[in-house]
C-alpha cells in the first residue's frame, strides 16, 4: 500500500480535480442550543469555484494554519508523554507485575486480565499504540514460560493497547481531536465511553483467557506451535531477571500521572476545559514529572523534543487532511458531497445510519491508520452528515472510533506488521486467529451504536 502521505496527497489532487466537475451546493443552517446545525431540506445548488494547481499546492500550508491548535496540542502532549516514558516509571510498573508471577499463584492466574487492562488503559488514556511494540519482546518469553504461545505474548500488549485505543474515553489523539472537530465538548460523554471501554476490554480478556487455557492444556493446538518450539530452545531468559523492583521515584511519577488524568476529567466535566487547558495541564505534568523523575535539564528537553518530533508526521497528516477540506470548502462542494453521501448512510432508523457510518470508517481505517489524521479527514464530513441522518455527533465520533477495531488485523497497518515481524508470526497465521475476535468486536460495535442511538446520546 502507498504511504499515508502519498494517499492523502493523491486525495488532495483528486478533490482539486473534482472541483472542476462537481457542482457547488449549499445547505442552510440554524442554531440549536447554541450549535449550528444543517437544515436537511434546504439544499440547493450554487456556482462552484474550481481549484487549480496553485490552490492544490497551497492547501497543505493552509491546512497547517487552520489546524494549528490541534497540531500544537498533539506536539505538546507527545512531548509530555515522552518525558513520562523517559523516567521509565511505566516500564518499571509492568516489569514489576511480570516478575511477581514467579512467586504468586494468584498473579499467574490474573496476569492476562491485569496486563491486558493496563495496556488497554494506556490506549484509552494517552493513546498507547507504537509504544506497546517493545513490550512484545518481554511478553513472548513470559507467555512461553507460563505454558502459553507467542500469540498470547503478542496479544497482551498489542491487542490490549489497540482495543483500548479504539474504545478510548480520554485519548487526546482520537477522542479529543474528533470531538473538537465535530463541535462536541472535548471528552464529553465519558460515562458511556467508560462502559464501552470496560466491555471491549472484558471481552478481549475473556477471549484471551479461554484461548490461553486451551493452549496450556494442549500446546499443539497453537497455530505457532512449531515456531514456539524453536523459540523455547533460544530463550533462556530476559531482562526481567535483572529487574529489582519499582523505586520510590517511579511510584511518585505514576501517582502524578494518575493525578493528571483525574485533573483532566475534573477540568473537562466541571470547568469546560478545551484543548488549550488540557495541553497546558500536560505541559505542567511533563515539568513536574521531569523534576520528580530526577531528569537533568538536557534529558528533559531532549525527551520532550523527541516526543514532539515523533509526532511531526501526525501533525503533517492532520495538515494534509485539513487541506482536503479547505479545497472542497473553497470550491463550495462540501455540501454537495454531504447531499450525495446522505442516501448511502440515511436509513428509516438512525441506528442503521450509525451502523453504516461505522462500516465506512472501518473501510477508511484500512488505508489511513493515524487516529488523529483520520479524525481530521473524516469528521468534517461525518459530523454534519450525522445531523442530516438523525444521528448525534457524539455517536458519530463513537462510530469513527469503532472503525479502529480492525487495526490489530489489517496488513496495511505499520504497527501490526511490525509487531508480527518482531514476533516471527506470519500475517496469514495471525489473521486466521484474529477472525473470531474481529467478529466479536464487530457485533459489539453494532450493539453499542444501537444503544447510543436509542439513548439519544
Amino acid at each position: 500500500m502507498p504511504n499515508t502521505f502519498v494517499l492523502l496527497f493523491f486525495l488532495l489532487a483528486l478533490i482539486a480535480l473534482s472541483t472542476w466537475w462537481v457542482p457547488g451546493g449549499k445547505y442552510e443552517t440554524h442554531l440549536v442550543n447554541g450549535k449550528s446545525l444543517i437544515d436537511p431540506g434546504s439544499f440547493h445548488y450554487i456556482a462552484s469555484n474550481p481549484q487549480g494547481p496553485v490552490a492544490l499546492m497551497m492547501a497543505p500550508i493552509k491546512g497547517f494554519v487552520e489546524a494549528a491548535l490541534i497540531i500544537g496540542f498533539v506536539l505538546i502532549v507527545g512531548g509530555a508523554f515522552a518525558v513520562l516514558q523517559k523516567t521509565e516509571a511505566i516500564d518499571s510498573m509492568i516489569k514489576s507485575v511480570a516478575k511477581a508471577h514467579t512467586h504468586s499463584r494468584l498473579v499467574r492466574a490474573t496476569i492476562i486480565p491485569v496486563f491486558v487492562s493496563l495496556f488497554s488503559l494506556g490506549g484509552a488514556t494517552f493513546g498507547m499504540a507504537e509504544e506497546a511494540i517493545p513490550f512484545v519482546m518481554i511478553f513472548i518469553p513470559l507467555a512461553l514460560a507460563l505454558g502459553y504461545d507467542s500469540i498470547v505474548g503478542v496479544s497482551i500488549p498489542f491487542v490490549g493497547s489497540q482495543i483500548g485505543f479504539a474504545a478510548a474515553f480520554l485519548n487526546p489523539f482520537n477522542v479529543g481531536i474528533a470531538q473538537g472537530i465535530a463541535g462536541v465538548p472535548v471528552f464529553s460523554g465519558i460515562g458511556f465511553r467508560l462502559v464501552v471501554w470496560l466491555l471491549a476490554t472484558s471481552l478481549t480478556i475473556a477471549f484471551l483467557m479461554w484461548y490461553a487455557a486451551r493452549i496450556k492444556k494442549n500446546p499443539k493446538l497453537s497455530p505457532t506451535f512449531e515456531i514456539d518450539e524453536e523459540k523455547r530452545l533460544h530463550l533462556q531468559g530476559n531482562d526481567l531477571a535483572e529487574f529489582t523492583g519499582m523505586t520510590g521515584v517511579h511510584k511518585a511519577v505514576l501517582w502524578l500521572f494518575l493525578a493528571t488524568l483525574a485533573g483532566m476529567v475534573l477540568g473537562v466535566v466541571k470547568y469546560d476545559w478545551f484543548i488549550n487547558e488540557i495541553a497546558a495541564l500536560f505541559l505542567l505534568m511533563a515539568i513536574v514529572v521531569g523534576m520528580v523523575g530526577r531528569l537533568a535539564t538536557d534529558e528533559f528537553v531532549a525527551a520532550f523534543m523527541q516526543g514532539a518530533k515523533d509526532l511531526v508526521s501526525t501533525a503533517l497528516v492532520i495538515a494534509l487532511a485539513r487541506g482536503t477540506m479547505i479545497l472542497a470548502r473553497d470550491a463550495h462542494i462540501i455540501d454537495t458531497m454531504l447531499y450525495s453521501l446522505m442516501p448511502m448512510v440515511q436509513s428509516a432508523n438512525p441506528v442503521f445510519a450509525a451502523h453504516k457510518m461505522f462500516v465506512i470508517q472501518s473501510v477508511i481505517n484500512f488505508f489511513i491508520h493515524s487516529g488523529s489524521g483520520q479524525a481530521a479527514l473524516t469528521m468534517p464530513i461525518m459530523a454534519p452528515l450525522a445531523d442530516l441522518v438523525g444521528v448525534s455527533r457524539q455517536t458519530a465520533v463513537l462510530a469513527f472510533q469503532f472503525g479502529e477495531f480492525t487495526t490489530p488485523m489489517i496488513p496495511t497497518s505499520g504497527i501490526t506488521v511490525g509487531v508480527l515481524a518482531l514476533a516471527g508470526i506470519p500475517w496469514s497465521t495471525w489473521a486466521k486467529w484474529m477472525i473470531p475476535l474481529q467478529l466479536i468486536y464487530f457485533v459489539l460495535a453494532l450493539v453499542l451504536l444501537a444503544v447510543a442511538c436509542q439513548l439519544n446520546w
